[in-house]
């Protein structure tokens, strides 16, 4: 846990981003220097301030929703906050609100979280300052004015790039894939890409996705993408020692041909280099193939006429990629693709409202964190006004930003809080004394802290809090509030503010060891549903599955990685889990390489047998599953002998569906042993002999 208080993560802002940021925060501002209406000024320049933190990637449809929202969001919070500021018990009940409801959001994810941070700020801030209703009104105009200036800014390129963003994530799948590809992988890691494709998948078949006969195209190569991602998880193990360098060939021109198609896309240009690439692609498929015809060794044979049929596929495939990278294809045929993806309902609008509906409950983290924040928000509230406070304001709009649904959060963001903030109101100070005391200059200065708290709060987070409270710091000097006067109080405040919001963490604790099992438990039914559909269900019940299995998987990572920042965490159960997990991606990536073998059947081999055994797999899945949410030991099973026996049946049938067989064979073996090894995890330790 430590350790998170001092590590970098790489930069995922580009400058452009920084800059128009800042912009839409300077501008304003120095129009109403110029004109002599500062306090205009400072009012929408605050209005994107507060915007400038949902500017996240994504389509620029859902980008302007997105962003409209919180600067309605955020204006509606500075009027209730003025109105109500002069009543504390009124502005109390505000607080409890809209602390329920901005730390309920954090269950729609994190963009709405930060929507949900931003409003409980602008109500906390706006309060310092009550206002009647006309009053309160001009105020949240200007802070709705300074939103909407700031998502202007972030679609600004809508009309001359149209699909940029999803031409960019389509290129960072494609490098992604191509990493994965030069990578050794291991069978107990996650499947790659994961965060990647369900990002993409948002972009293309969200609600504020785009329309038209280009972004078809994009579909269609993301459902190639897809398919590619398969076939490589599926090459992977498929190689002995004579075979590893000419599979290891494959790999590498097959990451050649990702990354020249990334190029492509993020330049709009033809992926020309992608041809090269499938030429050596081709020729290591060759050698494969005299390896195979080589093999003397039935075992050997069979492995490499397995891995012949996973390149040919995966081949063709990249060829795929390659041309819908470059051309449109017929729009036709390219819709009847697309519909195979269709719309999945958790995905719509209305889905949000069954998500916040859900997570109401004690159970939920997202609504133990919304009580948390309800109820501090109101108490700090009531406190700063009882002790009459110098800018007391800021003990619970410090709580609003430390408090977090974990503790591992809480406890690095109070303490990188407490540091960053104290920096930045030395930095401030000291800079507007010595070297920039002019309005001009400071908004310059202003600009650059802006710019650089965008670039470096996802690098590390305290560096950000330097950057931004000294934004803050001078953005309120224009509004008459000398730094150096207020020093004290903030450091104060914001030192209280954060100790105040780890005990209330302390009092009433998120265990995430309580969750960590459910999670994973959550985790193997979506596979089990995923395993299901790979036999029962049709393209698109397998993809909206494959999605489902992918987002459970993510949460119970996330689910893992707070437990290990928990104080006290149980070592044992910490084994257990990350074991656990380890065998859980085992026995995706074999669902994965048995979906590839039976797509490329031409039709589902020993059809009775491998149902039988399939619903044999799912009723294990289903029991582990059970034996992890209420901790007994699941009852035991004998998949192993049905897997023999049907592997052996499979490997009876010499036709030309063998390498097929072969590759189902292969799967289904290493799905029982993963299924095996999470049992025996799972089971009671054996006692020692006397």
């Amino acid at each position: 846990m430590l350790r998170s208080l001092i590590q970098f993560e790489p930069r995922d802002v580009p400058l452009r981003v920084a800059l128009r940021n800042a912009a839409a925060i300077v501008l304003p501002l120095g129009i109403g220097v110029a004109t002599g209406h500062v306090a205009a000024g400072v009012g929408v320049a605050t209005g994107a301030l507060n915007t400038m933190f949902t500017d996240q990637p994504g389509p620029y449809r859902q980008r302007l929703r997105r962003m409209l929202l919180t600067a309605l969001a955020a204006a509606a919070s500075a009027f209730v906050g003025s109105l109500l500021g002069a009543s504390t018990p009124m502005l109390a009940c505000a607080a409890l609100l809209w602390g329920i409801a901005g730390g309920l959001l954090v269950a729609l994810g994190p963009d709405a979280g930060r929507a949900g941070l931003t409003s409980m700020i602008l109500l906390i801030v706006m309060g310092a300052e009550p206002r009647d209703a006309a009053g309160a009104l001009v105020a949240a105009s200007l802070i709705f004015a300074g939103g909407a200036l700031q998502t202007t800014f972030a679609i600004a390129a809508w009309p001359l790039g149209r699909y940029g963003p999803e031409r960019e994530s389509l290129a960072a799948l494609c490098r992604q894939l191509a990493r994965a590809a030069r990578g050794r992988s291991d069978q107990t890691d996650a499947p790659p890409q994961t965060r990647a494709l369900l990002d993409l998948e948002r972009q293309l078949h969200g609600s504020d996705r785009a329309r038209g006969p280009v972004m078809e195209r994009f579909r269609v190569l993301a459902a190639l993408l897809e398919r590619a991602r398969l076939e490589l998880l599926a090459l992977a193990g498929l190689h002995d020692e004579a075979s590893r360098a000419t599979i290891e060939r494959l790999q590498e021109y097959a990451a050649r041909a990702f990354d020249a198609i990334a190029e492509a896309l993020e330049r709009g240009a033809s992926p020309l280099a992608a041809n090269a690439a499938m030429e050596g692609f081709d020729a290591a498929l060759g050698a494969l193939v005299a390896l195979r015809d080589g093999s003397t060794l039935p075992r050997e044979r069979g492995l490499r006429a397995v891995a012949v049929v996973r390149a040919e596929v995966l081949a063709g495939q990249l060829r795929a990629a390659v041309r819908n990278a470059a051309y449109a294809g017929s729009r036709g045929e390219l819709r009847e693709l697309s519909a195979e993806h269709g719309l999945p309902r958790r995905l719509r609008p209305r889905d949000a409202i069954g998500v916040l509906r859900a997570n109401v409950a004690l159970s939920s983290v997202a609504f133990r964190h919304a009580l948390r924040c309800g109820a501090c928000l109101a108490i700090a509230v009531v406190l700063e006004r009882a002790l009459a406070l110098p800018h007391g304001y800021w003990i619970p709009m410090t709580i609003a930003i430390v408090l977090k649904p974990d503790y591992a959060g809480t406890f690095r963001h109070g303490l990188l809080r407490v540091a960053g903030t104290l920096g930045g109101l030395l930095l401030a100070t000291a800079l507007v004394h010595y070297a920039f005391g002019g309005d001009w200059e400071q908004l310059a200065l202003l600009g650059l802290l802006c710019a650089g708290y965008r670039l470096l709060v996802t690098v590390h987070y305290g560096l950000g809090v330097v950057l931004l409270t000294a934004a803050v710091v001078i953005l309120l000097s224009f509004h008459g509030i000398e730094p150096g006067e207020t020093m004290s109080a903030r450091g104060s405040a914001s030192i209280a503010g954060s100790l105040f919001a780890l005990a209330a963490y302390a009092l009433w604790p998120t265990r995430e060891r309580m969750q960590v099992r459910p999670a994973i438990a959550r985790m193997l039914d979506a596979y089990r549903v995923y395993f299901h559909d790979l036999l029962h269900g049709d393209a698109a019940t397998r993809a909206r599955s494959r999605r489902a299995a992918r987002s459970a998987r993510s949460n119970a990572e996330a689910s893992l990685a707070r437990m290990r920042g928990e104080p006290g965490a149980d070592r044992r159960l910490l084994a257990l889990a990350d074991a656990l997990f380890a065998n859980a991606n085992r026995l995706i990536r074999a669902s994965m390489l048995l979906e590839a073998a039976l797509g490329e059947a031409a039709s589902p081999p020993l059809g009775t047998d491998l149902l039988a055994f399939a619903s044999e797999v799912e009723a294990r899945m289903q029991a582990l599953a059970t034996s992890l949410r209420d901790g007994h030991a699941p009852a035991s099973a004998f998949l192993r002998r049905q897997e023999r026996a049907l592997a052996a049946a499979l490997g009876d049938c010499g036709d030309e569906e063998s390498p097929h067989r072969a590759a189902i064979a292969e799967a289904l073996d290493r799905i029982t042993d993963a299924l095996d090894s999470i049992a025996h995890l799972l089971a009671p330790p054996s006692r020692p002999a006397p």
